[in-house]
């Protein structure tokens, strides 16, 4: 338990300011009814998808960093405590998604899972909305990215490996350190990054394709590049990728305060080395800038995860593998075909 610790609202036209101590910030979940759509177009040149599916908004990983706290506030909440304890669950995402996939406007590109909520939460352990929407993909045989911390999902590994043969479906594993303790201060509430190992290895050996995120890279705390690379290798990640740290809106007062909190000796250093990559400021709102930064340390930083890479061996396209130019597999379910079948 915490004590509730958010930012301002810039949404609202009012703020509260306890006398005294704050209440404890307890987790509430919220269902869902009225949405109206779960895809989600993407249209940033700094994502590398351009279609998601979110079945939770707000996330009990509580990682202090994580860029899409600012979404809480469209709800009213705040970006701080808020989003990691007033959690939403779009209960009627499966229903939904199905309708998306039958509209004749739908073309079958990669759904990934998810963006502004890790898709397998715990709570994921009882409403099983991402299963749900899983076993629509598969259906439907429409393409799959997950990008997930959480070793929940072994759950679906069945689920997974029948949909890597129907379709096409990679799973990555977000991992930006190997230190417990790092992790514990600014990941609180997600699985440890053994866990999250261990995950990618049996999903590998269930024939999955499966790849590690160093993201975000936070100058001055994610200094073990070469070993999580390593690692990755070895528990049959092919595929990587690495992203520096975003602190758009409200996130950047509260990381910092969590920071600070957290590893106070090492405090000072992180937001200096922050501010040196993103010419003097904590964050960087400029199309196509926002996953990236500037200046020595960070381009030593870039070219430590480029060399390692390729003497690995990662993000090689192997023979047969999927390709813009391959046609997609995604066939909407029909009577008829069922029939055949």
């Amino acid at each position: 338990m915490r004590y509730i610790a958010n930012p301002p609202n810039p949404w609202l036209t009012h703020s509260v300011e306890w006398i005294g101590e704050p209440p404890r910030a307890e987790l509430e979940v919220f269902e869902e009814t009225e949405t109206r759509s779960i895809i989600t177009h993407n249209k940033s040149p700094d994502v590398g998808f351009d279609f998601s599916v979110n079945c939770y908004r707000g996330c009990i990983h509580a990682c202090t960093y994580c860029f899409s706290r600012p979404t809480h506030e469209y709800l009213g909440y705040g970006a701080g405590t808020d989003f990691e304890r007033k959690i939403v669950a779009k209960i009627r995402a499966p229903e939904l998604l199905r309708e998306e996939l039958m509209r004749k406007s739908w073309r079958g590109d990669t759904l990934v899972f998810s963006f502004t909520s890790d898709p397998y939460i715990p709570l994921e352990s009882n409403y099983k909305l991402t299963q749900k929407c899983l076993e629509v993909c598969l259906e439907f045989r429409n393409p799959v990215g997950i990008v997930t911390k959480s070793a929940l999902i072994r759950r679906d590994k069945n689920l997974l490996r029948e949909l890597a043969r129907e379709a096409e479906l990679s799973v990555f594993f977000t991992i930006p350190f190997t230190s417990y303790e790092i992790a514990r201060a600014l990941e609180p509430y997600a699985p440890s990054p053994d866990a999250r190992f261990e995950a990618m290895s049996e999903l590998a050996e269930a024939g999955i394709s499966v790849g590690i995120g160093i993201a975000p890279v936070i100058l001055g705390l994610t200094t073990e590049i070469p070993e999580l690379l390593k690692r990755a290798w070895e528990a049959g990640a092919r595929q990587s990728f690495m992203s520096i740290l975003r602190l758009p809106g409200n996130v950047a007062p509260y990381f910092e305060q969590r920071l600070r909190a957290s590893l106070p000796t090492k405090a000072e250093r992180v937001m200096r080395r922050i501010r040196d990559a993103r010419g003097g400021h904590l964050n960087s709102s400029e199309f196509g800038e926002r996953m990236r930064g500037q200046g020595e340390y960070w381009r030593a930083i870039e070219n430590l995860f480029k060399v390692h890479c390729e003497r690995l061996g990662f993000n090689k396209k192997e023979a047969g593998s999927y390709s813009e130019s391959r046609p997609t597999t995604f066939r909407r379910p029909s009577a008829q075909a069922s029939l055949f079948e």
